[in-house]
């Protein structure tokens, strides 16, 4: 399916402010990128990098007053997710370089507090993908899912003290029990189509089977619809907007995702 995204940022800046963005898509796996708009008001310099994830990040110092940041961009990606019930767990000498790194607590998936509970939730399953699935099921039917809940990235340990949090919450804790189990998990933050209520959304992938697989805890089944910006170790790696200086008000966000067939 195509789909189109858009992403409007307004900022109240006291004064010139550095940031660092996360906002554009790229091509992989499960998506690829046919148009993109990226819109300045008023207009600043800015440059990209790409980051040691491999996130496409954008640097400009915003003025002083009123900023705004508009990106479009229309997307294919697969009408559901691939799933592998049987996948197997992929043995830690033979991960790939770039996936040992999220096998390691990080500041919000404190893994190495969740062995124990992670082997009791995916007891009797065959490790590997079906142990990430048992997981999942544990989250969507333990955890409650409070949409708009939190501003703030809280901890898995947090979360599992909660009993609830936003989609982000529910996905620190799925990754730090699958790292709880050796299996390389990460955080994914961008867009789904017909998410209710509408707003940025997270999600994470889990390594299995030697490839990474979509899991979300916040919704049932395995449609598609998921538009990946960034991806990192936890919600501190794959902010879509990181500001340095005084506090930024943010005077609104709107995200639209629009099917174009």
């Amino acid at each position: 399916m195509w789909l189109r995204t858009r992403c409007e940022l307004t900022f109240d800046f006291a004064v010139a402010t550095p940031l660092i963005l996360m906002l554009r898509p790229h091509g992989g796996a499960e998506q690829w990128v046919g148009r993109e708009e990226y819109r300045l008001e008023p207009y600043v310099h800015a440059c990209e990098f790409t980051d040691s994830y491999g996130n496409l990040c954008q640097r400009l110092t915003a003025p002083a007053d009123d900023f705004t940041i508009v990106t479009s961009a229309d997307v294919q990606v697969v009408e559901r997710v691939d799933t592998a019930p049987g996948a197997p767990f992929v043995d830690i000498e033979s991960l790939p370089d770039d996936v040992l790194i999220y096998l390691l607590p990080s500041r919000y998936c404190e893994s190495d507090r969740f062995g124990q509970m992670a082997a009791e939730i995916a007891a009797g399953h065959t490790l590997g993908y079906d142990q990430v699935a048992a997981i999942a099921a544990w989250l969507r039917h333990r955890i409650r899912y409070v949409p708009g809940s939190s501003d703030v990235p809280i901890s898995a340990v947090d979360v599992n003290l909660r009993q609830a949090g936003v989609c982000r919450d529910l996905s620190h804790l799925g990754i730090a029990l699958c790292r709880g189990l050796s299996i390389p998990a990460r955080l994914v933050v961008g867009y789904l189509h017909a998410l209710a209520p509408m707003d940025m959304h997270a999600w994470f992938e889990a390594y299995v089977g030697g490839r990474w697989y979509t899991f979300d805890a916040t919704q049932p089944g395995s449609a598609g619809g998921y538009v990946a910006i960034g991806y990192g170790r936890d919600a501190a790696d794959v902010a879509i907007f990181n500001q340095f200086g005084p506090p930024a008000n943010r005077t609104s966000q709107q995200v639209t995702v629009e099917r174009l067939d």
